[in-house]
């Protein structure tokens, strides 16, 4: 008997001894593999979104909406009963009105698999928003698509004009007019020069990889014929205006142009050919030609003295400044909403349109400029500065100063469309 324990003893020894070494001898890769199998498991599967909508039952009808149109029209081949169409056109009223819905705007149609009758509508009045109609049971709801902001810095040299230079580097009119408004008091854009050279630091506003906008110039600099001239924003007073290397505002009491980015077609004489009139006559006045539709810029803050018809003048805007300056806009299509006399407006608001009623032509803007009561060339005056940086603010803006400059420097002049984009930020 003890000779069977011992025996035994020893053979249980052995077997928990090789059942622990075959324990610790799992391969670390197994464990893992089985881990791995775990967490793919309880991955959910994603949806096929659309609008924030699952599509994976749904077939996909997108158009165009042609001339004419209405939901109505659309909504018919899409056997959408008639009373639900009238229900969601009064319960929209109030989020978007369907009397709105515009030639040439993208449209979505989505429609169960197993049915003919549309379950969505879904309509995009601009780039950066959709509204979806919900039409089973009638729902209406507005929504804004994700942006990502693009920061980014372009320098170009001038071979054409400041407009097609720009345009060739992918920058957009509105970035164009931002950049001609701050320095239209510094640079005259209809005597640019070959080789005069610009660069310009500001954030893009992109939906769907598209460009919808941009937010305001950070930095710019623009040397014409050899001479630089940098923009600095800098906030004083609680308002962001923008500075040069001195301190002094680029700003003054008036834009220099009431239309964004043009051509002046005829200056201020005292004796020039009238085009209708078949005579000299004074010309007390600047004509900038533009396309029919145009905006109309007041070129001040001011308050509205006239907004009417003459047979000369056509559809037009007087507006008084302040005590010393008055300008006036002739020839509109037709007057800006809200513009009538005693309204008072803001630098940069539209006032009108540009047309060709009165005595025109064609359509163009004649804009002029009154002084003490006296007509004025507006080309030739010299309109003041806004105020400077206050002495307070100087160290303070000598700092952002360095910043910006030193941005700009290192922006090296791109050729036609290579274009820089710097890291993107949301």
């Amino acid at each position: 008997m003890k000779k069977f324990w011992t025996y035994g003893g020893i053979l249980l020894i052995i077997g928990m001894g090789y059942w622990v070494s075959q324990k610790k001898e799992v391969p670390a890769s197994d464990i893992e593999t089985e881990e791995k199998v775990m967490v793919e498991e309880i991955v959910p599967i994603e949806e096929n979104l659309l609008y924030g909508i699952n599509v994976d039952e749904l077939d996909i009808i997108e158009g165009i909406v042609k001339r004419n149109q209405t939901l109505s029209t659309i909504l018919a081949p899409f056997n959408v009963p008639y009373q639900i169409i009238d229900e969601i056109a009064k319960k929209s009223a109030e989020i978007f009105d369907v009397k709105k819905i515009a030639f040439n705007k993208k449209y979505t149609v989505l429609t169960p698999k197993d049915s003919l009758q549309a379950q969505f509508f879904i309509y995009e009045p601009n780039p950066t928003e959709f509204v979806v109609f919900k039409l089973d049971r009638p729902e209406i709801y507005l929504e804004s698509k994700p942006m990502e902001i693009v920061n980014r810095e372009i320098g170009g040299t001038i071979n054409s004009s400041l407009y097609v230079n720009m345009t060739q580097l992918g920058l957009t009119p509105d970035l164009i007019d931002q950049f001609a408004d701050l320095y239209g008091w510094v640079v005259d854009f209809q005597r640019l020069q070959k080789g005069d050279k610009f660069k310009v630091v500001f954030k893009e506003q992109l939906v769907e990889s598209q460009t919808v906008g941009i937010e305001d110039i950070e930095a710019a600099y623009f040397e014409h014929m050899g001479q630089g001239y940098h923009a600095i924003p800098f906030e004083q007073n609680g308002i962001v205006s923008y500075f040069d290397q001195e301190g002094n505002s680029l700003k003054k009491a008036f834009l220099r142009d009431p239309l964004r980015f043009t051509r002046i077609s005829s200056r201020y004489s005292l004796s020039r050919f009238h085009p209708v009139q078949k005579r000299y006559k004074a010309h007390l006045g600047t004509d900038y030609a533009a396309p029919r539709g145009t905006e109309i810029r007041t070129v001040g803050d001011g308050t509205v003295l006239e907004a009417g018809y003459s047979r000369g003048n056509g559809n037009y805007v007087k507006i008084k400044h302040n005590g010393t300056y008055s300008t006036q806009y002739l020839h509109m299509t037709k007057i800006g909403k809200g513009i009538r006399k005693g309204a008072r407006v803001k630098q940069g608001q539209v006032i009108g349109y540009v047309g060709s009623t009165g005595l025109a032509t064609g359509p163009h803007l004649c804009f002029r400029f009154w002084k003490h009561g006296k007509q004025v060339d507006w080309l030739r005056e010299d309109i003041p500065p806004a105020e400077p940086i206050a002495d307070e603010n100087l160290q303070a803006f000598e700092l952002v100063k360095l910043e910006k400059i030193a941005k700009l420097s290192a922006i090296p002049y791109t050729e036609k469309t290579e274009l820089l984009t710097s890291s993107f930020s949301k």
